[in-house]
Formats: structure tokens, C-alpha cells, sequence
């Protein structure tokens, strides 16, 4: 799409994603003048940056937008990446959403009755600001002694594809949660491989999968309207998902997760004094964090990477809204059904609040 000449709207939407869209279709829904602006160069957020054998957790009728369900994949139980990357690019279509790509945003300013939002396209001025980023872009690599000695190759499960180029090699794999053990289960088909953990590894039940994650965000979310104490949610259920390649993984014995190590040596890692593991490569499956670069501009203070909100809205700058980067905005809201969820009221509080304004 032709990037147009950056004027003033009522809400500029950071962030083309599953989050930036959810918020776009309450914002059409609710008649206001806004943009989406997006910087990859073709739609499907982080889910074109995936690996390869990447699922949902559950069918594709548990996995919607707001507005349109997401259709079945022929063939296929639980959607591919692929899958998911081509329903974001047609619900852009179907609801004629606004997306100018690519655009890069280089900061948000406070520019007085404006928020101004500095692009390499030009600026664009905005009564709300919608900050929908996600946090593919900032994987989180924790820093170990040794790290800078290591011989072999490391890498973040960010630019993990797929187990062929492992083959034959010695594999440290540090994490645990979904993405440790989904990688482990592939790439220790091809390779010799090691499992890392900070604590024992919780696993879910074999017949939890996420049409029961679904369910138990729903009741969560129901509770919270209700006033009722929140249980936790889906963390007693435990933190990986037995999905089959997992299940079979296990059938195999390699779901045995090593204690953290204490530092890397130029051929591997070393526990303490008395024990080293020589290696090939080391795949961090450490996490990601809020990418939020971008506002750094408006001096907002963070708490442990994340901006105090109420609820999506920032409680030190009203007129920012931060959708789709963890609970800490919206309970599951980094997932696709749970930016929906979180999207409606923040649409409903931004047309509020700037009703209120003009009023």
C-alpha cells in the first residue's frame, strides 16, 4: 500500500500486527479517523518471522479476531504459521483496514495538544496514540560469563528456523517454556541435544491443549468482571504444552531438563567447578521484551521493562494506549484472541475519552 502524506488523526496505531488490528477494527467500528502504521514490509506482524513447524496451540476456531473467525486450515488440526500470517493479511482486506507500510517510527513526542509521531515517512500528529508493537523485535539474551569466549555458535529462538542446519551437532537448549521445549522436540531429532532449565520444567496435562487455555482465560476474564479474586489463571495448569511433537519428544526421553550452568567456556558450558559439557551451539529460549523504543521520548517511567497502565491506558500519559504485550495490558493479550479482548474497551476508552475532549 502507497504510504500517504502524514496529517493529523484522532489515533495513530503503532504496530500492524495481531494486536494493531484488533485495535483497528473497534476503532472503524467506532467511526474514528485513524492510521495503522507498520514497519515490515508485508502484512502478518511476528508471525511471518517464525520457525518453521510453528502451530497454534488449538484450531482455528479458537483463535479469532474480532469479527471474523479465523477459517480452518484444510489438512490441519491445529493452523501453521503460515496460516495465521495469510488469515492477518485478508482480515487487513476484509475490513479495509488503513495500514501504511513500511513505515518505521523513530519516536512519540508530546507536542502539546498533540502527541507527534516521528516516522521515517514524515510526522504524523495524533490525539490518542495506540502503541501495539509487540515484542517479537527485542529478544532478551541474558548475560553469562564466559558468553564472549564461546567458540561455537549462539543464537535466540528468534532466529531459530529449523532442526536441519543442527544436524550431527551438539545443542544446548536454554528455556522453559513452550518455545524450549517445541524447539528440543525438533532439533533432537537431528542432534545430540541438552536441555537447560532455571527450575524444573512445569508441564500441563496431556489433554490441556488451547481450547482449555481459552476456556480458563475466559472464566479469568469473567471473574475479573465479576470482582471475584483472579486464581492465576492458566499458570497452575503449569507452563508447556503438550503439543505432539512435544508428547512424542517425551516418548523418546528427552524431556530431561540440566540445572542452569553457571558460565560458557570456549568449547561449551561449565557447572561450577566440577562438571563441563563441550557443545556446538547454544539456543536461547530466554523470552522477549516490550518493545517500547519508541516512547522514549515521553520520559515515561518503567517497571521492570513495562509502563504502570490502568488497565491499556498509560496512567503518566493518558493519551497513550499500549495493546498486545502481556498481561500486564490485558490478560492473554499477546495472543490473538486476547488482543481482541483487549482491544474492545481500549476503543471504547480512547472514543470516551476523546468525545469528552471535543465536549
Amino acid at each position: 500500500m502507497e504510504v500517504v502524506v502524514p496529517e493529523a488523526r484522532d489515533v495513530v496505531v503503532i504496530g500492524g500486527g495481531q494486536a494493531g488490528l484488533a485495535a483497528g477494527y473497534f476503532l472503524r467500528r467506532a467511526k474514528l479517523d485513524f492510521v495503522i502504521l507498520d514497519d515490515q514490509p508485508e502484512p502478518g506482524g511476528a508471525w511471518r518471522h517464525s520457525w518453521d513447524s510453528l502451530r497454534l496451540f488449538s484450531p482455528a476456531e479458537y483463535s479469532p479476531l474480532p469479527g471474523w473467525w479465523m477459517p480452518r486450515q484444510p489438512g490441519e488440526e491445529f493452523p501453521t504459521a503460515d496460516h495465521v500470517v495469510a488469515y492477518l493479511a485478508a482480515y487487513e482486506q476484509r475490513y479495509q483496514l488503513p495500514v501504511q507500510r513500511p513505515v518505521r517510527v523513530n519516536g512519540v513526542h508530546d507536542a502539546g495538544a498533540w502527541l507527534a509521531v516521528d516516522t521515517d515517512r514524515g510526522t504524523w500528529r495524533a490525539r490518542t496514540v495506540v502503541s501495539a508493537t509487540g515484542t517479537w523485535s527485542q529478544p532478551h539474551l541474558p548475560s553469562y560469563p564466559g558468553s564472549e569466549v564461546f567458540a561455537g555458535r549462539q543464537l535466540h529462538a528468534e532466529s531459530y528456523r529449523c532442526p536441519k542446519e543442527f544436524a550431527d551437532q551438539r545443542v544446548v537448549i536454554v528455556g522453559g517454556g513452550n518455545s524450549a521445549a517445541q524447539i528440543l522436540a525438533e532439533v533432537s531429532t537431528v542432534a545430540e541435544t541438552t536441555w537447560v532449565t532455571a527450575r524444573p520444567p512445569r508441564f500441563m496435562p496431556d489433554d490441556v491443549d488451547g481450547r482449555v487455555l481459552f476456556d480458563v482465560a475466559s472464566q479469568r476474564e469473567a471473574a475479573r468482571r465479576a470482582g471475584l479474586p483472579d486464581d492465576g489463571g492458566t499458570q497452575q495448569l503449569g507452563d508447556i504444552v503438550m503439543v505432539p511433537s512435544v508428547l512424542e519428544a517425551r516418548q523418546r526421553g528427552v524431556l530431561r531438563a540440566e540445572p542452569m550452568f553457571d558460565r560458557l567456556t570456549e568449547r561449551g558450558i561449565a557447572w561450577d567447578e566440577d562438571r563441563e559439557l563441550d557443545c556446538d551451539a547454544i539456543i536461547w529460549c530466554t523470552g522477549f521484551r516490550p518493545a517500547l523504543d519508541h516512547l522514549a521520548p515521553l520520559g515515561l517511567h518503567t517497571e521492570n521493562g513495562t509502563i504502570p497502565t490502568e488497565a491499556t491506558r498509560s496512567v503518566a500519559e493518558p493519551r497513550l494506549h499500549l495493546l498486545g504485550y502481556g498481561d500486564w495490558t490485558g490478560w492473554a493479550s499477546a495472543t490473538l484472541v486476547g488482543a481482541a479482548r483487549t482491544a474492545k474497551p481500549a476503543v471504547a476508552d480512547i472514543a470516551q475519552h476523546l468525545s469528552s475532549a471535543v465536549g
